[in-house]
């Protein structure tokens, strides 16, 4: 009997996530807070609530990565114009080279995962598991129509 597809997938969260981890730990990271600048990266300016959904954690555990991050010189944290107690957080150029270093290291693990998969098969797992989550996380459905 074949195991069901959300053990698969759950299976395979687990094992990338410890390989992941080991990657991006020599640079002093944790994976949450490597998840986090990237997520900078690509939206520069958020609040913590919306960095802690992006990067998959509680408010409380961003809080967590956000301590580490500052003290690390990796991000700057402002008041947003006009809402003073909304905190905005900038990645530093400092954050991006650590991004930057952390990059290659998440680029062997990818490598070595899909290593057995053409260019076509890499670009329809992306689209298929992207759906995938689009079908179940109704914020993330929302992003992508709007």
């Amino acid at each position: 009997m074949e195991p069901r597809l959300s053990y698969v997938i759950g299976r395979l969260e687990r094992v990338l996530r410890r390989r992941l981890t080991a990657a991006v730990e020599p640079n002093g990271l944790t994976l949450p807070a490597y998840t986090a600048l990237s997520v900078l990266r690509a939206q520069n300016g958020l609040s913590n609530a919306q960095l802690a959904r992006r990067s998959f954690v509680t408010p409380q555990s961003m809080s967590e990565v956000m301590t580490l991050l500052v003290d690390k010189g990796y991000v700057r944290r402002r008041a947003a114009p006009g809402h003073g107690r909304v905190i905005r957080t900038e990645l530093t150029a400092s954050g991006r080279r650590a991004l930057e270093r952390c990059d290659h290291a998440v680029d062997l693990v990818e490598q070595e995962m899909l290593g057995d998969l053409d260019a076509r098969e890499v670009t329809s797992l992306r689209d298929v598991l992207l759906r995938c989550g689009r079908a179940l996380d109704f914020e993330l459905a929302e992003r992508a129509a709007g």
